[in-house]
């Protein structure tokens, strides 16, 4: 019997696209599924007349692969993964590779690196972006793990991948361990960041501008064709032009409440873990977790007075002013996104290729867009640049969107509309670019209550003071401030 290439466990969704995809680019492929039927509901109906071979054992699966074996799990993150890495790992021989595709946290993935690489296996956990179409017609994908595994991996993923246009493939090795879905889960956080920022340009022109859903979904189709063109504001234009049976928008009856699978909040908490403000996707984190609050505000909108729209200037004007603002904030989620992963890898000893990051996010995935073709241009430019925010491009973009910003967000205080996501970034953007913050006046309020010491301005850094701001305090200090 003919051997395939690699294995997948899982057939929902997002497995059954993967395999055709490697199917369609040549690669024979052996699957399993927990539930037998749905094996063979999938060889007799997609795959039948294909390279695609089913099997009905964890053990049958392996027999069927070739040589050094390529397993890909596609199974829920969690204990199910470590479950079937412990069902796996008896039946493989060593140079063998294990693959999560899964939307697995990175310390789950690093942990489980060093697991299998001690039982003499190799690892990868690949962040996997683009949904069930990506999946099928090219994915973007975020390998990492042991690093003696990518070239085992190299050719089928670089081959089911999505393509930019002049061909490069948005794959590749991100880094040892839990690298890759840590990229994957930046990914997944400003993906979190973009969709706030459109919903809150919606909400604006809705509430603001009392502009009805198919009006918007001809600025958004209007947008799609410049700087802002992205797939999410792609489908935004489709959603707003999507009409129920009765011919009014379905955009206006669904829920206002979201949902959300865990990933945003792992990037803010990782930002918290690493110390970096990472305001404009928290903020998007705490908004869903607010809309799913529908009971408690809708009782809450009837305890307070509506604050009346004032807004009576040029709406074709104010949509501008909306798009730029939109953009610079988005600039801003990109920065902040890019900073967190610059400091992760100091912590954890990768070695990230900010510009391929940017080229892998640039087709396949949620995030893809064109604006992502100026992040590798400036990471190519200067691979130890800082932050986005200097770069030379992204430096005069944000300075001339900042007047047009500024005025979106003061509309949207003064009008009671909520714009948390556009806020935020504004803040940061001011903050980032102040050199002196008041947080010589908190450094004292810390050194009065619990003699946390503080530095001064007028010495050296690392030198440490302590006042008694009582007479009654002593030298005694607690141990020094981290900074």
């Amino acid at each position: 019997m003919k051997k395939a290439d690699i294995g997948l466990i899982g057939l929902a969704v997002m497995g059954e696209n993967l395999v055709m995809n490697m199917e369609s680019k040549g690669f024979t492929v052996a699957v399993f599924n927990r539930t037998a039927e749905k094996v063979t509901n999938f060889i007799k109906g997609r795959a039948a007349g294909k390279n695609i071979i089913g099997t009905y054992s964890l053990e049958e699966l392996v027999s069927s692969l070739k040589s050094p074996r390529k397993v890909m799990m596609m199974v829920k993150a969690g204990q199910a993964v470590d479950d079937m890495i412990e069902k796996l790992l008896p039946l493989l021989s060593d140079g063998d590779v294990i693959i999560d595709g899964g939307n697995s946290h990175f310390p789950d993935t690093a942990r489980r690196t060093a697991y299998v690489e001690s039982r003499g296996k190799l690892y990868i956990g690949t962040g996997v972006s683009g949904g069930e179409e990506g999946a099928l017609k090219g994915p973007s994908m975020m390998p990492g793990g042991s690093p003696a595994a990518w070239e085992l991996v190299k050719t089928i993923f670089t081959s089911i991948c999505a393509k930019v246009e002049d061909g490069s493939p948005c794959c590749d090795w991100v880094g040892e361990n839990g690298a890759g879905h840590f990229v994957k889960m930046v990914h997944n956080g400003i993906e979190y960041g973009d969709m706030q920022l459109i919903c809150e340009a919606y909400q604006l022109m809705k509430n603001l501008l009392g502009m009805s859903a198919f009006e918007m979904h001809e600025v958004f189709a209007e947008w799609n064709k410049g700087e802002l063109g992205s797939y999410l504001i792609e489908i935004t234009r489709d959603i707003l032009a999507y009409k129920d049976a009765d011919g009014a928008p379905i955009v206006d009856k669904i829920l206002d409440t979201a949902g959300q699978k865990g990933t945003g909040k792992w990037t803010t908490q990782a930002a918290l873990d690493e110390g970096v403000p990472l305001t404009l996707i928290g903020e998007a984190v705490f908004a869903r977790s607010l809309s799913a609050m529908k009971e408690e505000r809708v009782l809450a909108s009837k305890q307070f007075a509506k604050t009346p729209v004032l807004f009576k200037g040029d709406k074709k004007a104010f949509i501008e002013d909306i798009r730029r603002a939109l953009y610079a904030s988005k600039i801003i989620s990109y920065a902040q996104g890019y900073t967190l992963m610059r400091t992760a890898a100091k912590t954890y000893g990768w070695n990230l290729n900010y510009g391929g990051i940017a080229l892998m996010w640039r087709g396949g995935c949620i995030i893809r867009s064109v604006f992502l073709g100026k992040i590798k241009e400036a990471y190519d430019k200067d691979p130890g640049l800082s932050n986005l925010l200097l770069d030379p491009f992204f430096k005069k973009t944000v300075e001339g969107c900042e007047s047009p910003w500024r005025n979106v967000v003061a509309q949207a205080a003064l009008n009671g509309v909520p714009a948390p996501a556009m806020s935020a970034a504004l803040s940061y953007f001011d903050g980032y670019k102040c050199d002196r913050l008041p947080a010589n006046l908190l450094q004292a309020q810390r050194d009065y209550f619990g003699a946390h010491t503080y530095e001064r301005a007028d010495r050296p850094r690392g030198e440490f003071f302590h006042t008694d701001w009582t007479g009654e305090g002593g030298a005694t200090t607690a141990n020094t401030y981290n900074a």
